[in-house]
């Protein structure tokens, strides 16, 4: 079967064609995983649809809410930036004691990025590491974005650094990057505030989405090794793609199966 990095391959037998696309998501370290929650289809279901002329009753809202499930943040953080007597960026946990998250384990989990590599001068750009993978055994695109549908009373003082990939070829776990416009401010964020969102393009591109949670086979782990850390050696790990479809087994999502509360 060929997957294909790309839209354009429209040749019969590339693919299916109808039906919603499964996308497959998973978690890639189990330790403390219990505070990760499962991602959430983006939606206004439960908004006003009482009249006819709604925006939540809106085709055209619908079907863009669909291709989005939102990732909320697994603890909490208040972090501020300052440097050191040597000039050198570094980052202060302002809730102290008060913190609901040890520091040890925050600076496990959150950095800063080598100053030479800020693609602004003085704008920090910090790191949250993610354990959540997708992928999907057809041509699927994931895109990280803001949380742009979600109203904040008190924003973040910069912007996310997102990005667009195939994850039918490049499943890899996501990393929730923030580019600091205004170090003066604080980063604010509670556990169960939204902190992106997962958009998903398939092909065709009317084609619906389901999300799913996903097994983490011999296989889709083999796979995962094969490509964890290509970022290390080559710049432009987007050159691999074609390498790694090659290479990569027919089938990599084998969607949980859950017992039924009856006990069948």
């Amino acid at each position: 079967m060929k997957l294909s990095v790309s839209f354009e391959d429209t040749r019969e037998g590339s693919g299916k064609t109808s039906g919603p696309v499964t996308v497959g998501w998973f978690l890639n370290e189990r330790k403390a995983s219990i505070v990760y929650l499962p991602p959430e289809r983006v939606r206004s279901v439960d908004l006003n649809r009482r009249h006819a002329k709604s925006a939540s009753r809106c085709p055209a809202v619908i079907n863009m809410e669909s291709r989005y499930f939102l990732i909320r943040c697994p603890f909490d953080i208040n972090i501020g930036f300052f440097r050191d007597d040597k000039g050198k960026p570094a980052l202060r946990n302002l809730s102290g004691e008060a913190s609901t998250i040890r520091g040890s384990k925050l600076s496990e989990k959150l950095h800063l990025t080598s100053e030479v590599e800020w693609r602004h001068p003085e704008v920090p750009t910090i790191q949250l590491a993610l354990p959540y993978v997708f992928v999907a055994d057809e041509p699927v695109y994931m895109t990280q974005v803001s949380p742009f549908m979600h109203y904040s009373k008190d924003p973040l003082p910069g912007t996310i650094f997102g990005g667009r990939f195939p994850i039918n070829v490049w499943p890899r776990p996501l990393m929730w990057a923030f580019e600091w416009h205004d170090p003066s401010r604080p980063i604010k964020i509670s556990r169960g505030d939204p902190l992106f969102y997962a958009g998903f393009e398939t092909l065709p591109q009317e084609r619906s989405v389901a999300v799913v949670e996903t097994e983490v086979t011999p296989e889709l782990e083999a796979y995962l090794e094969m490509i964890a850390g290509a970022v290390n050696y080559v710049n432009q790990t987007f050159s691999l793609f074609e390498a790694a479809e090659a290479r990569r087994p027919e089938t990599l999502l084998s969607p949980v199966k859950r017992k039924s509360t009856n006990g069948s």
